[in-house]
């Protein structure tokens, strides 16, 4: 019963995926008797472009109707300090994932970092929502499978765009189905022996990682939908420019709820002050 409770919980996302890599075997590169639309396609490597803009379409509208409404209201209710602390609670409950992806990718030193961030923050932090460490000389960093992929020499695969996750790849999403699956909290939730609170908190948790996510990129996204020509484009960029630095441990990749290997929260610093 746990095994088939796991599957279904997984189902969608790999039916998802093997769809998505499929439809990216399947997408071609202009001929090389069309040199300038060859040198475009490699530049953009978006050979799904139609599709990905058109989801790109459906995920402003549940924006519109539902994520910036929520972000909104979340800032008008949750006074800064408040929010500052929950960002760091959410941050410090990844810990297991960061930590985990540290260890893969042989860097013992980031770990040893993660290692006593978590004890610091947990209990002189109060559960995280105090960024103690940081005062201590241990900023956070993000890590994620994703970013192990590429160490490891994987290439990030063909530009996807997914609603509601935002900009990504498949590299990026498998490492994020990885992610999930070393989230101890996946496991208690998957466990039917567990009392029903540990799934409340979960989704508590989801809900607050989506919507501090995207009240940290309000000014961020409605630059880039006022100024940019092309939006989508614009976005494409800014992801991958920002996982470029992060999987070279470059600049100050903040750990927190908006360094999860997809396009949620790109672009957003997870120790930004609130507004």
């Amino acid at each position: 019963m746990p095994q088939l409770r796991r599957f279904r919980m997984a189902k969608p996302g790999a039916l998802l995926l093997a769809g998505l890599l499929a439809l990216s075997a399947c997408a071609t590169r202009p001929p090389a008797s069309e040199p300038e639309a060859l040198a475009e396609y490699q530049q953009n490597n978006d050979p799904l472009e139609p599709m990905n803009r058109g989801l790109f379409v459906v995920h402003n509208g549940i924006d519109t109707v539902l994520l910036r409404p929520a972000a909104e209201f979340y800032r008008f209710l949750v006074p800064p300090p408040v929010r500052g602390g929950v960002r760091n609670a959410l941050a410090n409950l990844r810990t297991p994932v960061i930590l985990v992806n540290d260890v893969l990718q042989g860097s013992a030193e980031r770990a040893g970092t993660t290692l006593a961030r978590f004890a610091i923050n947990s209990t002189i932090g109060v559960a995280g929502l105090f960024d103690v460490a940081r005062d201590f000389g241990l900023p956070g960093h993000t890590e994620d499978f994703g970013q192990t992929l590429a160490v490891w020499g994987l290439g990030e695969g063909p530009y996807l765009f997914i609603p509601v996750l935002g900009p990504s790849n498949p590299r990026d999403l498998a490492g994020f189905g990885v992610d999930m699956a070393a989230d101890p909290m996946t496991w208690v939730v998957a466990n039917p022996n567990n009392d029903s609170a540990w799934e409340t908190a979960s989704w508590i948790r989801t809900g607050l990682t989506a919507v501090d996510t995207r009240e940290s990129l309000i000014e961020a996204i409605d630059s880039v939908n006022e100024t940019s020509l092309d939006p989508y484009a614009t976005l494409r960029s800014a992801y991958r420019q920002r996982r470029a630095q992060e999987i070279r441990n470059g600049g100050d990749n903040a750990a927190g709820s908006d360094a999860l290997g997809t396009g949620l929260g790109a672009g957003g610093s997870s120790y930004a002050p609130p507004r």
